[in-house]
């Protein structure tokens, strides 16, 4: 099995940011592999979160913004369920980070992810048997 990675909400903003064309170019390059090679996972949470950072701080038109959710189902999606929530909040308060960022891992975690992708979390740090790789790093 080809090793997992969960994609968190600010790789999928990049991706259409294009304030920092930097990271902009990492986070499409990131979303084409993953795409490509049917490893990238993400979560209802993150398509919640990209919805509403694309819209409010971006200013992106909301059909506009529905439309690039469309293409994020070639992801596998995690479905945040009550036990997710619950093994979020454990998370949050093990690890000293916040509740969102817990729902994060517990759901990269539930998919059997080796790693997440994100800028939020310290880089090499494992948090629930995964991996934290800031990519933008």
């Amino acid at each position: 099995m080809a090793r997992r990675s969960f994609l968190d909400t600010n790789v999928l903003i990049y991706s259409v940011d294009r304030a920092d064309p930097a990271k902009q170019a990492t986070a499409l390059e990131l979303i084409a592999r993953h795409s490509k090679e049917r490893t990238g996972v993400i979560s209802t949470q993150v398509l919640q979160e990209f919805y509403s950072a694309a819209t409010r701080k971006l200013g992106i038109e909301p059909i506009q913004a529905r439309e690039q959710l469309r293409s994020f189902r070639v992801f596998d999606i995690v479905q945040v369920t009550p036990a997710i929530i619950e093994e979020g909040v454990d998370c949050s308060i093990l690890n000293l980070i916040s509740f969102w960022d817990g729902l994060i891992v517990a759901s990269a975690s539930a998919a059997k992810c080796a790693e997440l992708l994100s800028e939020d979390l310290g880089d090499k740090q494992i948090i629930q048997g995964v991996a934290v790789r800031n990519p933008f790093g």
